[in-house]
């Protein structure tokens, strides 16, 4: 016989202690047990200064993958679960992608995809309150699909009225996007201080924007330009999304 699954951690405990700065992991993806982690030096991506690279921002403005939110949540967190050559065991136990999932659930939780034709290729996911979006993991089967999914992540949180990307642990890769480091106290002062509704959710923000581009694109085919609706040309939502990405880059 199995031994029973071991009980969720509670939404309302997650939540507190994302509020508080720490988060959960597991030292394998079989072990039952968590352990909670309170950074000494905090990583985050101040949206306003998101840094795209001239081949992400092709890639982005290209539509080179069909993006989405939301629509395969429990398979982006397992991609992410899965071994890699630098990390052979995975700290996103089953015990914790369940929890994320009963997160999800309540509106809390959140993936951005990128996907080839119907292949899921690429993204991310993590967890949100207030005006505050920690990133937990991403994942990347295709050349810059893992980017493509945060430079679309980071103009959703834009248009929603976010005011705090946190991702955990700084890394060289973070840094080149424009990822900056401060102290734990820092960052718990700066999450108190994005307390608040923002002005539209992440999956609202997200159709906010694909809606946009092709309202804009229905706009230009009236006028008698070359774009026909989303993904096409000037109205795509990737190239609006690179054009607003880089104005204030």
């Amino acid at each position: 016989m199995h031994a029973p699954a071991p009980p969720l951690i509670p939404t309302e405990m997650l939540l507190l202690a994302y509020r508080s700065g720490i988060f959960p992991m597991a030292d394998s993806r079989e072990d039952p047990e968590i352990f909670w982690v309170e950074p000494r030096e905090r990583a985050t991506f101040p949206l306003e200064n998101f840094r795209m690279s001239k081949s992400l921002r092709k890639t982005v403005r290209q539509d080179r993958f069909r993006v989405s939110c939301d629509t395969a949540f429990a398979d982006v967190v397992g991609a992410c679960a899965q071994p890699r050559p630098d990390h052979p065991e995975s700290w996103i136990s089953h015990r914790i992608a369940a929890s994320y999932a009963a997160l999800h659930d309540q509106g809390h939780a959140h993936s951005i995809e990128c996907w080839d034709g119907e292949t899921l290729v690429g993204g991310l996911y993590g967890v949100s309150f207030d005006r505050v979006f920690c990133g937990e993991s991403m994942f990347s089967h295709a050349n810059n699909a893992s980017k493509v999914a945060l430079a679309w992540l980071v103009a959703i949180l834009r248009r929603a009225g976010f005011e705090v990307l946190d991702c955990q642990f700084m890394t060289d890769h973070l840094a080149s996007l424009g990822a900056i480091e401060m102290s734990q106290q820092d960052y718990v002062q700066k999450i108190a201080s994005a307390q608040g509704k923002p002005r539209m959710s992440i999956p609202e923000a997200y159709v906010s924007l694909v809606s946009g581009a092709d309202g804009a694109g229905s706009a230009g085919a009236a006028a008698g330009a070359d774009a026909v609706g989303v993904g096409a040309g000037a109205s795509s939502p990737g190239n609006l999304i690179a054009q607003s990405l880089t104005q204030t880059s």
